[in-house]
């Protein structure tokens, strides 16, 4: 079983020179802002805007919210300063060379029970364990296939923003039923898209603001506030060829309006 200083040695003597930093999203239903931020590249300017003095050490190695029990290498840092800037502490790093070619690319197997988000990286060092390496650093989610996807907001976000190819190109080429399930209520939207690039324009709009233009999901979003679109997860019901008409895929939604009963207990108006 290899662990992180398997693959990014550091001496013994000079372990406790490091903070370890579990770099995840402030609010608990937007955990994956982080790793968003790296997939922008402004993950060492997400990491230096601070409430607290949280890296007062020489060095700061970060581990960013990859999923359940996984983290994504994100560097190491060299702690140089830190000011109060109105409201927070800024700090001023330096992004070392050491692992400087696995960012984005180690994956951390650690389950982490507690809450605290800065340790010492040398009470905890044996137990990050090796996942994986991807062969190319981190930047969204391959297209999985049309049955398999489903999406959280935030991997939305980074795939529409990053415009993916290998999610632009097939989301934009193909019509179909789409389903949004509220993961706090359980409640349901389904929708559909055709038109000028199909899936990819219908959920831009989404990735743009929450809600599509929906009118429950925009009374949610302006209830509850933005953040509140974090629970929405995608999914696609089913897909048609852009031959078929565009009345086809409404009957269709229809169809599954009523199998999931979207109306009645869901997000679905009509």
């Amino acid at each position: 079983m290899l662990t992180f200083l398997d693959i990014v040695p550091i001496k013994e003597e000079n372990l406790s020179d490091y903070k370890l930093h579990f770099a995840i999203g402030v609010d608990s239903s937007n955990k994956k802002e982080p790793l968003y931020e790296l997939s922008r590249n402004k993950f060492k300017n997400w990491q230096e805007h601070q409430q607290n003095k949280n890296f007062e050490r020489k060095y700061i190695l970060s581990l960013i919210y990859y999923g359940k029990n996984e983290w994504i290498f994100g560097g190491i840092y060299n702690s140089r300063d830190v000011e109060w800037v109105e409201d927070h502490y800024s700090y001023d790093t330096e992004l070392l060379d050491k692992g400087k070619d696995l960012i984005g690319r180690l994956v951390i197997g650690y389950e982490k029970y507690y809450r605290q988000s800065y340790c010492l990286f040398e009470k905890w060092c044996d137990e990050l364990v090796v996942k994986e390496i991807l062969r190319e650093p981190y930047t969204s989610e391959p297209f999985p296939g049309y049955e398999k996807v489903l999406l959280d907001f935030e991997s939305l976000k980074i795939i529409i923003d990053e415009e993916a190819p290998s999610w632009k190109s097939p989301l934009s080429s193909i019509k179909g039923v789409y389903v949004i399930t509220d993961e706090e209520t359980g409640k349901q939207y389904v929708g559909s898209a055709y038109g000028e690039n199909n899936f990819w324009t219908r959920w831009s709009d989404y990735a743009n603001n929450g809600h599509g233009g929906n009118k429950k999901l925009k009374k949610i979003i302006e209830r509850k506030g933005e953040e509140y679109a974090d629970n929405f997860q995608f999914s696609i019901l089913e897909i048609r060829p852009n031959t078929v008409g565009d009345e086809e895929v409404i009957q269709r939604e229809s169809h599954w309006k009523d199998v999931l009963g979207s109306r009645e207990f869901g997000y679905n108006e009509n």
